[in-house]
């Protein structure tokens, strides 16, 4: 099977690659970063797929600033929307399966929905986000299913690898040059590990699976939790100030409830990762990178 990887600079992508650098079987794959793969130019996307031929493609190419996106609406639909509309269209008329990444900032995010939903919100709850970059995120998934039929639509929360920006390497360069932080404590959500995430799609690529699926981890925590225990493991002496997003305002809104229903995942035989185990074995391949 062949392989091509849209936004092969960022976390998700390079995590992609190590995947099928490891993978037993014989898949190929190309790799390819924005530089040498714009997802918003149409020609582009049409001559690289006709060359490459893949079977297929995942698409690790996103706006993902979420502050951002409030003030830069149309650069965010253009590539979170706009883009996956077309590279659908794309995917359809050359018979390649197109995978896409997706956010629980999809969902409403209401404190309230946490008694309606204690697992987690399964793939067909109702949708309504709260902040631009949700919206142009459901956008793109409405669009992806309008165009093709050959998906996997993946949505993952509090994205975390080895690579990149996240809130683990943040909290590690902030614990090292502060001994007091201030973390939310009233958002509640897993977080998803990048391996456990593109290992978990190429199981679903493998076994043909189509339609949208949730991947994250075991457990439900806050961000102040996910911060303490950064630093419990990482033996830094690191105070956690608890506070509200009231005391804690970001520009853009955030849910206050974003778990992800893993069930789905556990029918196809995939068992979700323990949060605290996925974040001891990110931090371990930290340490060797």
């Amino acid at each position: 099977m062949k392989f091509l990887i849209t936004g092969a600079g960022g976390q998700l992508g390079k995590e992609w690659v190590r995947t099928l650098n490891q993978s037993s079987g014989d898949d190929s794959y190309v790799a390819l970063k924005h530089s040498s793969f714009d997802i918003t130019n149409r020609g582009v996307v049409r001559e690289t797929i006709k060359n490459e031929q893949p079977d297929v493609l995942i698409n690790c190419a996103a706006y993902t600033d979420v502050d951002g996106a409030e003030h830069d609406q149309k650069k965010a639909d253009l590539i979170n929307h706009i883009a996956v509309k077309e590279l659908a269209a794309e995917c359809a008329d050359a018979g390649v399966k197109l995978v896409h990444y997706s956010t629980d900032y999809v969902f409403p995010g209401k404190k309230e929905d946490e008694q309606i939903y204690p697992d987690g919100y399964p793939e067909d709850a109702e949708t309504g986000p709260v902040n631009v970059y949700g919206k142009t995120k459901l956008a793109g998934e409405e669009a992806l299913k309008q165009e093709t039929d050959d998906y996997l639509l993946i949505r993952v929360s509090w994205l975390c690898g080895s690579d990149g920006k996240n809130f683990v390497k943040t909290m590690l360069r902030l614990g090292s040059e502060r001994n007091e932080l201030s973390v939310v404590d009233d958002q509640v959500g897993s977080p998803a590990f990048t391996f456990d995430v593109a290992e978990k799609t190429y199981e679903l690529v493998q076994g043909g699976e189509k339609g949208t699926y949730h991947i994250s981890s075991e457990g439900k925590i806050t961000w102040a939790d996910f911060a303490e225990e950064i630093f419990k493991i990482s033996g830094m002496n690191v105070t956690v100030n608890r506070v509200t997003s009231e005391e804690f305002k970001t520009v853009a809104k955030r849910p206050a409830f974003s778990l992800l229903s893993k069930r789905k995942i556990v029918d196809e035989g995939l068992t979700p990762v323990p949060w605290k185990s996925g974040l001891s074995d990110l931090l371990n391949r930290l340490k060797t990178n």
